[in-house]
């Protein structure tokens, strides 16, 4: 099997980022953002979806968050288009309900080669723990146009606004852990009627 594997660096005059993924890993995660509860966020995306994250960003966080979590999203999302390759044999769909408590969020995803995003999702506050929630769509904007991903996240219910985010970031995980699994009966044929994605 070929190894699903990369590495970027992302350098602007706001950020300095390197991202290194492994899809086929155990959950194994390195963060170094400047930004806590993103990494408790990631943490989850990697032990959910079983990818090795090693992320180490430094920004402009003296201004804001912003410019970081986009620009992590955005080379997050390059990484992901470099390590799955050419598609073959993936399952390309992928999706997760995931609950924690009172919340409960979908995660649909489709490594369709167009990148979308429907972001159906209500916070009952501003901040979590001094992190913007704006930021999140952010994130995952950057993050679908690099990695060539159409993207469904819907907050099905919800009151605590830490349990919304965890129940996105624990379904993203899963969902894209299903669309990268191999498809025993698509062996080395695109799962696509166009023949390209």
């Amino acid at each position: 099997m070929v190894e699903r594997t990369a590495t970027v660096e992302r350098d602007t005059l706001e950020t300095q980022i390197q991202v290194s993924v492994n899809l086929d890993g155990t959950g194994r995660a390195k963060f170094d953002t400047g930004i806590p509860f993103l990494d408790h966020m990631l943490d989850q995306v990697a032990r959910h979806g079983l990818i090795d994250l090693d992320i180490q960003a430094k920004g402009d966080l003296h201004i804001d968050a912003h410019h970081t979590v986009e620009d992590i999203g955005i080379t997050l999302g390059q990484a992901f288009a470099q390590a799955v390759g050419d598609k073959k044999g993936i399952r390309r769909y992928g999706h997760a309900y995931v609950p924690l408590d009172e919340a409960l969020s979908r995660v649909v995803v489709d490594f369709s080669g167009r990148p979308g995003i429907e972001f159906n999702v209500e916070f009952p506050r501003a901040a979590i723990g001094g992190f913007d929630v704006d930021l999140f769509f952010e994130f995952f904007q950057g993050f679908i146009n690099h990695a060539q991903v159409t993207l469904h996240i819907d907050c099905i219910r919800g009151r605590n606004a830490h349990h919304i985010a965890e129940t996105i970031f624990k379904a993203f995980g899963r969902a894209i852990r299903m669309a990268l699994e191999a498809d025993e009966r698509m062996q080395g044929v695109l799962p696509s009627t166009k023949g390209a994605l």
